[in-house]
């Protein structure tokens, strides 16, 4: 190795399978494989199967063919300090590594199982290689000039270089298609082999006398340029010429170096520690095996790289070690101990990355990630050997060899090592910061500080050795993130953003105190109680633009006595309500309860439905009234076609497929049968909310209203709101502005913002009578409009004359309320139709339930009648002042 002209290294070679990812299913779960394992595949321990892998990942090439040049470079001084720096950096990784790897069983595919059970599927992907091990060997026995006379035997160029590599793969494959026992045991004799390779370099710094040497390297203008080095053996002079940096012109790129590139290429004899993690599925005790063969081996290899800094530093002049960097052949009692340790290292780097590969490669294809291109890969032998998993790693690989140079590649494998490394440290840190109880790692050297320096040192890292790989690489991520996120919405694995946002919430909502609420801040927080979807899906979806952003709860009372049911039926019902809100599209909650009434029930969720400040003001119900419901999911192709439901991929949607969810709900009411509820409950309920103080909406006709639907383009620019601001049926009440009046304009206005009625042309009645002496209404109408300018809403006033409706209204004593007559009703309701008969939506006022509940069924036929034949119409009845004319 006398002419090493192997360009730098700017990453990892074992495990140079990056995880940038996270997950591997249980090898033990019965859905993980197509072929159950009849044998335990868990034959590892913690020696051959994490701290073997380890530390040949951690020594590759870099170790013998890139220790002269970082202290070369950078003297001993500031080569200790990089390697201080490195293990520091990749030790807050290793504390993340082993918190999460001793909280609760650890299964098959290391570094992605660890980080997909604690963020959720959306990472994922691996990286390997093998041209480290052809251009060592090319250095030796290439025909090109460079490489030691007598030796030139194999010929070079780039397609010799993807033959070599190729032949190099597939003596891997053949390791790797047997088993990663067969591996770990490969490994440990390589291990015995590299052992002993280190031990006659040092040695050799022993027993090896003075040595002067002429390097000859090709330069500019295919001129040869001679250098004297030398080897002084330990010498104090050596030793103070080494301490500080000279860096100068590296001869294999011709780029002058610097701490931060010097410093890129010695951080790549640092990673790889994830090597032993990878092999999770093949311990038996992984819990136990990772911390301890991970620390153990980082610490074995720390010490032999500071000793070999400070023997170096000691015994070799700095024009050797910049020189050459396969000086240690040079110097070494048997030249061949340290060709020899060259090509194991590497070998078994190239077994390494292919072995960890495979596994997470399995794992991607047992948890659906990318659908069924790998769904192969989840195949594994009676042994418990994704082989099939190998085989595709062994193409991906195969097709990263054309890249034909090491250096093409390096850099990029080294930044997707640091990200999975932060990927790792960013799951330790969400899991403390969630404060999840069953977070309990039985390893506690670790707090979320050393977590949060772990994400940062690694990002550092990255942009250190290659920013535009790593701004790259980030982009990349994030795309993948997107595109499995909407890929894979669900698993059963737990989300770490459910604990998150869990844990935020219960501090915002603490802090969301009733006692500050201010009316300039006030919005509809709504209770839309639902008997059966089928009939009011197009409700659910008008509510839906109704909310503003507030609380929206879908309320629903199942009629029983829990002390007569052996269980609570509602438990079971929550996954249908709420695959019915997925399909639906709507942001909503729901809140069921087991009740003996209808009345009662909605009682119950008018006063413990939310939290805090976000509890319902707002009560919706459907109106009470004979007409024959329409059933939605008979008109909705989402709803009645089976091709578009996932059909048995239960696990995307909890278990509730489009089949299930048509049968879960009854069939529509026929005009014959029973109600769930009387007249009276109906508008107790009604008055029960008014005494509750919650604002009351009665909706008809809303099974009429289209458009509403997540993927209708509708903006409301063909649509009209109707505002009919005055009690109708008290034709002597003429306030506009009272809290009634104002609420409805507020709501009106609130719909008006939503996305598909933004455009929508929004219209205000006001009923005046003409023929009466008393004038006062144009005076009225003005500070009408002058409140609506205050206010900023913007609508157009009409003026609708209504002394032929008046003259109808007759005053029939009642026992405790007034009576009215059917032709003042009919009246009020062809008004409507003659002003309103057109509009997409009306609002009306509400007037109070009468308070006797003998008059329930009048109060309900006046209601009816008004709105007869109207469309979709909003009976508001307002309870809290909502208008706020200041800033």
């Amino acid at each position: 190795m006398s002419n090493e002209r192997t360009p730098l290294l700017t990453s990892g070679v074992c495990g140079l399978n990056v995880t940038t990812a996270c997950g591997m299913a249980s090898e033990a779960t019965p859905e993980s494989s197509p072929d159950t394992p009849t044998k335990d595949p868990r034959k590892l321990n913690t020696f051959f199967g994490v701290m073997v892998p380890t530390i040949l990942s951690m020594f590759s090439i870099v170790l013998f063919l890139r220790t002269g040049f970082v202290v070369g470079h950078a003297g001993l001084l500031q080569g200790l300090l990089m390697v201080v720096v490195a293990y520091t950096i990749i030790s807050l990784t290793i504390l993340s590594i082993c918190a999460i790897s001793t909280n609760g069983a650890i299964q098959g595919g290391g570094a992605y199982y660890m980080i997909s059970r604690s963020l959720g599927p959306e990472f994922g992907g691996s990286i390997e290689y093998v041209l480290g091990l052809v251009e060592a060997i090319l250095d030796v026995f290439g025909s090109d000039p460079g490489s030691n006379p007598g030796m030139r035997v194999l010929p070079q160029g780039y397609w010799y270089t993807v033959l070599y590599s190729s032949v190099v793969l597939l003596l891997c494959l053949l390791v790797c298609l047997v088993g990663a026992h067969i591996y770990s045991r490969t490994a440990f004799v390589i291990l015995l082999v590299v052992t002993v390779s280190l031990l006659s370099i040092f040695i050799s710094f022993v027993a090896v006398k003075p040595l002067t040497f002429v390097i000859t390297h090709r330069g500019p203008g295919n001129q040869t340029l001679r250098y004297n080095a030398s080897y002084t053996g330990f010498s104090a002079t050596t030793l103070r010429n080494n301490l500080g940096p000279g860096y100068s012109l590296d001869y294999s790129t011709n780029t002058v170096m610097s701490f931060a590139t010097v410093f890129a290429v010695m951080f790549t004899s640092c990673t790889g520690i994830m090597a032993g993690a990878n092999m999770s599925g093949e311990l038996k005790t992984p819990s136990v095996s990772i911390p301890k063969g991970t620390v153990v081996a980082v610490f074995y290899t720390f010490v032999v790289y500071i000793l070999l800094f400070l023997l170096v530093s000691a015994t070799c002049d700095r024009t050797l070690l910049i020189q050459d960097y396969g000086f240690f052949q040079r110097i070494n009692i048997w030249p061949p101990f340290v060709t020899i340790g060259i090509y194991c290292a590497s070998l078994s780097a190239a077994m390494c990355a292919m072995i960890g590969a495979s596994r997470i490669l399995h794992a991607l294809a047992v948890d659906h990630l990318f659908g069924k291109a790998y769904t192969p890969a989840a195949i594994k032998s009676s042994s418990g050997n994704p082989w099939m998993a190998v085989l595709y790693t062994w193409g991906l690989a195969q097709c990263v060899v054309f890249a034909g140079q090491l250096n093409a590649i390096a850099s990029l494998v080294t930044v997707f090592y640091l990200l999975a490394y932060a990927a790792v440290d960013l799951a330790c840190l969400a899991l403390e910061w969630a404060s999840a109880p069953n977070f309990r790692p039985t390893f506690q050297l670790f707090s979320w500080h050393t977590c949060l320096l772990g994400i940062l040192s690694c990002l550092v890292m990255m942009f250190v050795i290659n920013p535009v790989y790593s701004s790259g690489s980030i982009v990349l991520l994030l795309l993948l993130l997107l595109f499995l996120h909407y890929r894979s919405p669900t698993s059963s694995w737990g989300y770490i953003s459910q604990a998150l946002i869990f844990h935020q919430v219960r501090k915002y909502l603490l802090m969301l105190d009733v006692r500050k609420d201010h009316v300039k801040f006030w919005r509809p927080q709504v209770l839309l109680m639902v008997a059966n979807p089928r009939s009011s899906c197009q409700l659910i979806l008008f509510v839906n633009q109704l909310k503003k952003g507030g609380l929206y709860v879908l309320g629903h009372v199942q009629l029983g006595d829990l002390d007569a049911l052996p269980s609570d039926p509602v438990q079971q019902q929550y996954n249908f309500w709420l695959s019915l809100v997925d399909k639906l599209g709507v942001k909503a909650f729901v809140d069921l309860t087991l009740s003996p009434s209808v009345r009662q029930g909605t009682q119950h969720l008018l006063r413990i439905t939310g939290l805090g400040g976000m509890k319902p003001n707002t009560l919706i119900l459907g109106f009470y009234d004979s007409c024959t419901p329409e059933d939605f999911f008979l008109q909705d192709p989402a709803f009645c076609d089976s091709s578009s439901g996932r059909g048995s991929e239960g696990e995307y949607n909890f278990g509730v497929d489009l089949p299930s969810l048509q049968a879960h709900f009854p069939p529509v009411r026929h005009v014959e049968s029973p109600r769930w509820l009387s007249p009276e409950e109906y508008v107790g309920i009604i008055s029960d909310a008014m005494k509750m103080n919650k604002n009351v909406c009665l909706a008809r006709y809303f099974f009429q209203l289209e458009g509403e639907g997540k993927d209708s383009k509708v903006d409301g620019s063909e649509r009209t709101i109707d505002v009919w601001p005055l009690n109708l049926l008290q034709p002597d009440s003429r306030d506009y502005e009272d809290v009634c009046s104002l609420f409805l304009l507020q709501m009106a206005c609130v719909l008006n913002m939503s996305s598909k009625w933004r455009h929508a042309r929004m219209r205000i009645f006001l009923n005046v009578e003409t023929e009466s002496s008393d004038q006062g209404w144009v005076v009225n109408e003005e500070t009408f409009r002058e409140l609506l300018k205050k206010l900023r809403i913007r609508a157009s006033i009409k003026i609708v004359p209504w002394d032929s409706v008046v003259q109808h209204h007759t005053q029939l004593e009642g026992e405790s309320t007034l009576a009215l007559s059917e032709d003042f009703l009919s009246a009020v309701n062809c008004l409507l139709m003659e002003h309103s008969s057109q509009a997409a939506v009306r609002f009306l006022y509400l007037p109070r339930p009468p308070a006797h509940h003998s008059q329930a069924q009048l109060y309900l036929s006046q209601l009816e009648a008004v709105t007869n034949s109207l469309g979709p119409t909003l009976l508001i009845h307002g309870i809290t002042p909502v208008t706020y004319t200041d800033l």
